[in-house]
């Protein structure tokens, strides 16, 4: 093997924590997912909230990266961001997305696939003005995804941003941001087990009104 390459053929782990079979999940996979979490809570994990996030443009050139999920329900998955930035405006192209959570503690991962659309400007600006005054700042100071010369350029913003509302603990909300909502139509559940031979239930949609779902098992 070339020396500058990275040796990690050998970097594997066994999973033996636990099983996962069709009688131990909820006939809803919002409720499964949420169960599931708690469960991440209770084990510890710093930010069980954190997910993968993949977008594509209209052409379906992907991207993803790492985002933090805001609220969980039969509805959806939310999340907020920057509706400028490159994530927002293939949210704009393509509403086709997907998700991903891997709880390594507990040998778990929920992948999501699901077409999302904006909240509203109400449920926007009651989180926003939630969030902690930086982020607040920050928010209006950054035009994310843009190339900066310097970082005294980002810097100077927010200082300009920070004298404007200093007497503000809640900043109005800047209209290029806001929250999204995933609705999912597929699902799945994957818990590690031994030997790679992992057990994986897929949730698919097959009703809207009111919601059906079929739970099927996948070969690992």
């Amino acid at each position: 093997m070339d020396e500058k390459s990275l040796n990690i053929e050998d970097l594997r782990k066994d999973y033996n924590l636990y099983s996962l079979d069709r009688t131990d999940v909820f006939e809803s996979p919002i409720k499964q997912f949420q169960k599931w979490f708690k469960e991440a809570q209770e084990a510890n994990i710093a930010e069980p909230n954190i997910m993968t996030l993949a977008t594509a443009t209209a052409d379906g050139i992907p991207s993803a990266r790492i985002m933090l999920l805001k609220g969980a329900d039969e509805e959806g998955f939310r999340f907020y961001t920057n509706h400028e930035s490159k994530k927002g405006q293939q949210l704009e192209e393509n509403p086709n997305v997907a998700l991903v959570f891997f709880w390594e503690a507990l040998q778990r991962q929920v992948r999501i696939q699901g077409q999302v659309s904006l909240l509203s400007e109400a449920d926007s600006t009651a989180y926003f003005q939630s969030r902690p005054k930086g982020s607040q700042i920050g928010a209006w100071a950054s035009p994310q995804s843009q190339i900066l010369t310097d970082r005294t350029l980002l810097e100077n913003e927010v200082k300009k941003v920070s004298e404007a509302y200093q007497n503000q603990d809640k900043l109005p909300k800047p209209p290029h941001w806001g929250g999204y909502i995933v609705k999912p139509y597929q699902i799945e559940f994957w818990q590690g087990r031994s030997s790679r031979l992992h057990d994986r239930l897929r949730y698919t949609l097959t009703e809207l009104t009111p919601k059906k779902w079929k739970i099927e098992r996948l070969a690992p």
